[in-house]
């Protein structure tokens, strides 16, 4: 969850109103936050944001604009945000931008002055909504810069990498986007979505003035805003129209909330978008949706009646007509997260309070237990350490080489795994389907360690199957190996034989082929009519790929009630 610092001093000019800390904390229920650090000496507080679908709280200003709200029970107007008259300034969009990063907003803030701590609530807001809602600028980044410095209509198009220059922040000597990608640490950090391309996404004014290469850096000349500075262009770039202007409009009503006063540029097109051919930004996307009164009560398990639930959704910053039965409610076009009734429940819930609410004390006394799975594991477990087994605890994801690729399940029906998707590192972009590779990744650390080794572990594993919810079933599995000089199939099907029958459970093996096992030396484990596992010694090419100098036999079963 995202976590922000403010300044005590700030915090309390934009909410409009002194306030102790004590105070300040009791009011971050209504925002979801929760304060984690307090420095008397500069006054700073540190504060972890409970609502990752709220980028608009991820800043002072959102914060005291959703206190303020509450507190003066009046909504704020932002008139800018409803404008339908043409705007004095323009953004061109040229063809072929939308190959690589399509869309853009922009507006002017002019008439307040950047202080120290503007600046500084400015670039973690720009930092916040880029990395987190933006996912690393791949969606959404943000630009800004000195607007006198810039000359309209501004430009947004396509450049040669290796042809333009310019001086990016941070730097002293003119570079092309290619050096930028190869030398600037931004470049290095943010590049790799521009990598592969021979032409990439610049702004420039009507004199040919660079603003920025989107979404790596901004130009020093017009993009290093400084203290004192009084108007200034924001922009925002990305692959999402929706996000694009909702970044927008959150930094727009932040700069308004200082005093600035907000221009509206024209985004120019050369084909349709969602809001049209020519957008007027900042944009008021919210739309208003019908929302049952039932459904809201029934949620909240107590009756309000629609005059109390619309001055909560009022007080909370909502535009709300009641009837007798329904309520039409609009959220404010800094705010995009109204995606069920129960989105407008919570606020409400919020608005009033939580303690506004009589609790129910359970009715019924009941006795936690485990789960008749979990008992038979741990009975498992048990009799396995009694056996002289040592048990094991694994992480359930992994990398596709150790699940697949070493256990030579590549090509094999055997060799299908749950993926995860967007896996920020190779070491973890599976689901396991198995455990075994999790005991020989042991057993490959262990060499030094005196036989026999006797490893166990019981866990979940995620199988494929495409005839149940989401593609997967999780099942939980025993594996147990040997490691030694002499290990054999007759001694691992020793232990299972053991095994099963302290367990009461009838069994039997049925020769099969699997390619971690060596061809003749492995069983299919089989209870009633079901096929559980398997059991055998490992293939040599198995312990090669694992670097293990040690004979392995081993089983692996779905643990079954």
């Amino acid at each position: 969850m995202p976590t922000i610092s403010i300044f005590h001093n700030d915090f309390e000019k934009l909410v409009g109103r002194r306030a102790d800390v004590n105070q300040i904390e009791s009011w971050l229920q209504l925002v979801k936050g929760e304060l984690k650090d307090h420095n008397p000496a500069n006054g700073e507080l540190r504060i972890e944001l409970q609502d990752s679908n709220r980028p608009d709280l991820w800043c002072v200003e959102g914060i005291a604009r959703q206190i303020r709200l509450v507190l003066d029970a009046k909504p704020i107007d932002y008139p800018f945000l409803s404008s339908k008259s043409r705007a004095k300034r323009r953004l061109t969009v040229l063809p072929g931008i939308e190959i690589v990063r399509p869309f853009v907003a922009a507006c002017a803030a002019t008439g307040h002055q950047v202080t120290e701590e503007g600046l500084n609530q400015l670039i973690q807001t720009q930092e916040k909504l880029a990395d987190i809602f933006g996912r690393k600028r791949q969606t959404v980044s943000i630009g800004i810069y000195r607007l006198a410095a810039i000359t309209f209509p501004v430009t947004y198009g396509l450049v040669k990498s290796e042809k333009t220059r310019f001086t990016p922040l941070g730097f002293t000597e003119k570079m092309t986007p290619q050096e930028i990608l190869s030398v600037h640490p931004k470049g290095l950090e943010y590049g790799a979505q521009l990598s592969q391309a021979d032409d990439v996404p610049l702004l420039w004014d009507k004199e040919g003035q660079v603003l920025s290469f989107p979404p790596i850096i901004n130009s020093r000349e017009v993009g290093e805003v400084q203290i004192g500075d009084q108007d200034l262009l924001l922009e925002v770039t990305g692959t999402d129209l929706p996000m694009v202007l909702l970044t927008l409009n959150i930094l727009a009503v932040n700069l308004a909330d200082r005093g600035a006063t907000i221009d509206p540029i024209d985004v120019v097109y050369p084909h349709a978008t969602a809001f049209g051919k020519t957008v007027n930004t900042p944009l008021d996307m919210s739309k208003s949706q019908r929302i049952s009164l039932k459904a809201i009560e029934h949620a909240l398990g107590t009756s309000l009646g629609s005059e109390v639930i619309q001055q909560a959704l009022s007080n909370y910053g909502y535009q709300v007509k009641a009837t007798q039965h329904s309520l039409s409610v609009k959220m404010p076009a800094y705010r995009h997260d109204l995606m069920h009734v129960m989105d407008v429940a919570e606020d409400v819930a919020i608005s009033r309070g939580y303690d506004s609410f009589t609790p129910i004390m359970p009715g019924h006394f009941t006795v936690g237990a485990l789960s008749s799975l979990e008992s038979l594991s741990d009975q498992i477990r048990d009799l396995m350490i009694g056996f002289g087994f040592q048990e094991m605890f694994s992480n359930i994801l992994a990398s596709r080489t150790e699940l697949v690729d070493r256990m030579q399940l590549t090509g094999t029906p055997q060799g299908l795994v749950v993926e995860v998707d967007n896996a920020m590192s190779e070491s973890y972009a599976c689901l396991r389907s198995s455990i075994l590779p999790f005991l020989l990744r042991v057993e490959a650390a262990s060499p030094r360690s005196f036989y026999p080794h006797l490893l166990f572990e019981i866990g979940e594993v995620a199988i494929p199957d495409m005839g149940v919810d989401l593609g997967s079933r999780t099942t939980v599995n025993l594996s147990a190996m040997i490691a030694q000089p002499g290990a054999s199939f007759s001694e691992i099907h020793s232990y299972l034989d053991l095994l099963m029958y302290y367990l009461v459970r009838e069994y039997r093996l049925e020769p099969s082929t699997h390619p971690s096992f060596l061809d003749g030396r492995v069983g299919t484990i089989i209870c009633g009519n079901r096929e559980l596992g398997y059991i055998g010694e490992l293939n040599p090419e198995v312990l090669e790929a694992w670097q293990i100098n040690m004979p392995i036999a081993a089983f692996e079963f779905q643990i079954k009630i």
